[in-house]
C-alpha cells in the first residue's frame, strides 16, 4: 500500500486521507484489532468523526512483539549501508509526499498548514540525519593503564525498542524515535496518540515502500495503553523503552519499566522562559517570541510558557506582541490562510481557560484574546497577559496553548532565579546583544536546551533533551541519539 500522491493544493475537498490504510501494521500486514474495536478519530477544526482506527489489545501488542523479534536477527545482520539507503529512502519518499503528509497532519491535529508543511520537512531530516550515522557507528580501541591487555569496545542494537509518541508532533516524534533505532539496527513498535493516528499509519506503509523489512516497524493504536504498554514491557525481549509526553505519565513509565530493567529514554514536559533583556533588538526578539510561543500554536513542550522582560522594554515589548497576536488569523488548520489553528480537545480549551482565568483573579491583565468562543471546534484565541505574577498557576504548569505571559524583571541574577524556580529544565531562550552576558545567563539556566537570540531550536543534528523533571537522555545530535538504542561490548584482548 503507496501513500497517495495527491497534492492538496489549497483546496480541503482534493485531499482524501480515507485512501490511507487505518489498520494495525503489524509483521508488515494490516489488520484488525483482535476484539474488532474501533477508536474515531476527530477533526479538532470541526468535532467531526473524519475516521475510525482499530483499537489494539494486549494480544495485538504480543503479536507486535513477536513481528519485531521474529525481524530481529536479519535486521541486526543487515549491513549498515544497506540500512543506511533505506533511511534515505525514507527521507525522500516524505520529501515527495510531503504536501499529502501535511495535509493529514492538519487535519487529524488540527495546527496550521504551515505549520504542519515545516513538521514534515523537520520530520524527514531524521531519516536522513540517521542514514548518514548508521554507517559511522564505531568502536574503541586502547591499551589498559596496566599494560596488560588491549582493551576493545564494540556497539551492539540493543534490542527489540517501544516506542511512545504525542499527539501534537505526529510525524516527527515518530521519526525521531525510530530513525536513530532502525540505523542502530533495532526493530520497533511504535504507540502512537491516539488522538492522531492516521500519520503514523501512513508513515507507516511509507517504511514499507522504502524497503523496511516486515515486522522491523510495527505501529498499534490504543484506548487502553497502560495495560498494552504494561505487556510489552514485560515481555524479556523488549529491551528499551522511549516515551515522549507529561511528566505525570513518565514517572508511571519508568516505575514500569524498573521492574524489568528497561533502559528508558524519557522527553517529558517543559515550562520554557523566554527572558528579553533591555539591550536586546526589539523587533529580533519579537519574532523569537512568536516562533518560541506560537509554533504549533502553543502545544509544544519547548514553547515559551514564561515571558520575562527587563523594565527598560517591557512595555515596548508587551505592546509588539500584542499587535502580532492579535493579527493572527484563527481558524481550521486545513486552511492554508490560518495561522493559529485549534487545540487537540476541548478538556485541553477548558485547562488553557481555567489557566488564564486564574491568572486574571491574581492581577494579570489581559491584552488581547483571553475569552472561549462558542463556535464550532477546540479553539482558543492568541492572548497576551502582562503582569503575570509568580503565584499564578501558568508560572508552574505547561499552557500547552496560544497564551503569551509577561512578567516585568529588573536584573540579571531576579531573572535566572526565577527562570530556574520551576521542577522542569527542558528549554530556554534568551535575548540580548551582549554575548559574554547571553553565554553567562545560559550557563546558569537549568535546562537542557537554550537558543541564544533564536526563536526556534530543534534540530536533528543537536541532542535535544531535558534536566530534572523533563526527562532522561537525548535525541539527535551527534552519537548521542543512536547511543540511547546501543549497548557498549567490553571485550578485553591480551595480544
Amino acid at each position: 500500500m503507496n501513500i497517495p500522491q495527491g497534492q492538496f493544493n489549497e483546496d480541503p475537498d482534493m485531499f482524501d486521507y480515507t485512501t490511507f490504510s487505518h489498520g494495525l501494521y503489524i509483521d508488515g500486514h494490516w489488520r484488525p484489532s483482535s476484539d474488532g474495536r474501533l477508536i474515531e478519530v476527530i477533526d479538532p477544526s470541526t468535532e467531526a468523526v473524519i475516521a475510525a482506527v482499530p483499537d489494539a489489545t494486549i494480544a495485538d501488542a504480543a503479536a507486535a512483539v513477536e513481528a519485531a523479534a521474529k525481524a530481529a536477527a536479519g535486521w541486526r545482520a543487515t549491513a549498515p549501508r544497506k540500512r543506511s539507503e533505506i533511511l534515505r529512502r525514507c527521507f525522500e519518499l516524505m520529501v515527495e509526499r510531503s504536501d499529502t503528509l501535511a495535509a493529514l497532519i492538519s487535519l487529524e491535529n488540527g495546527k496550521a498548514l504551515r505549520d504542519a508543511r515545516g513538521e514534515v520537512a523537520y520530520a524527514a531530516e531524521f531519516f536522513r540525519w540517521n542514514a548518514e550515522e548508521a554507517v559511522r557507528i564505531s568502536g574503541e580501541f586502547g591499551l589498559a593503564p596496566s599494560g596488560a591487555n588491549r582493551i576493545v569496545v564494540d556497539y551492539h542494537p540493543i534490542g527489540i525498542c517501544v516506542l511512545i509518541t504525542p499527539w501534537n508532533f505526529p510525524a516527527a516524534m515518530a521519526t525521531r524515535k525510530i530513525a536513530p533505532a532502525l540505523a542502530a539496527g533495532c526493530t520497533v513498535i511504535l504507540k502512537p496518540a491516539s488522538e492522531t493516528p492516521l500519520t503514523a499509519y501512513a508513515l507507516a506503509a511509507l517504511y514499507e515502500e522504502a524497503g523496511v523489512p516486515p515486522g522491523v516497524v510495527n505501529v498499534l493504536t490504543t484506548s487502553n495503553p497502560g495495560p498494552v504498554t504494561s505487556a510489552m514491557l514485560a515481555d524479556p525481549r523488549v529491551r528499551k523503552l522511549s516515551f515522549t509526553g507529561s511528566t505525570g505519565v513518565g514517572r508511571v513509565l519508568l516505575a514500569e519499566a524498573a521492574k524489568h530493567v528497561i533502559s528508558c529514554s524519557m522527553e517529558l514536559g517543559g515550562n520554557a522562559p523566554f527572558i528579553v533583556f533591555d539591550d536586546a533588538d526589539l523587533d529580533a526578539a519579537l519574532d523569537g517570541a512568536m516562533v518560541a510561543k506560537m509554533r504549533n500554536a502553543g502545544e509544544a513542550c519547548t514553547a515559551a510558557n514564561r515571558i520575562y522582560a527587563q523594565a527598560g522594554i517591557h512595555d515596548a515589548f508587551a505592546e509588539g506582541l500584542r499587535q502580532r497576536m492579535a493579527a493572527l488569523k484563527l481558524g481550521s488548520g486545513t486552511d492554508p490562510d490560518t495561522e493559529c489553528g485549534p487545540m487537540i480537545t476541548r478538556k485541553a480549551v477548558e485547562k488553557i481557560d481555567r489557566l488564564v482565568k486564574d491568572a486574571v483573579g491574581r492581577g494579570a491583565r489581559i491584552l488581547c484574546g483571553g475569552a472561549v468562543a462558542d463556535d464550532k471546534g477546540y479553539f482558543y484565541p492568541p492572548t497576551v497577559l502582562r503582569d503575570v505574577p509568580a503565584n499564578a498557576e501558568m508560572a508552574q504548569e505547561e499552557i500547552f496553548g496560544p497564551v503569551a505571559p509577561i512578567s516585568r524583571f529588573e536584573n540579571e541574577d531576579e531573572v535566572i532565579a526565577r527562570a530556574n524556580d520551576t521542577e522542569y529544565g527542558l528549554a530556554a531562550y534568551i535575548y540580548t546583544r551582549d554575548l559574554a552576558r547571553g553565554m553567562h545567563v545560559a550557563s546558569k539556566i537549568e535546562t537542557g536546551m537554550v537558543a541564544l537570540n533564536r526563536g526556534l531550536m530543534s534540530d536533528p543534528a543537536a541532542p535535544f533533551g531535558g534536566v530534572k523533571q523533563s526527562g532522561l537522555g537525548r535525541e539527535g545530535g551527534q552519537k548521542h541519539g543512536i547511543a540511547e538504542f546501543m549497548e557498549a561490548k567490553y571485550i578485553a584482548v591480551t595480544m
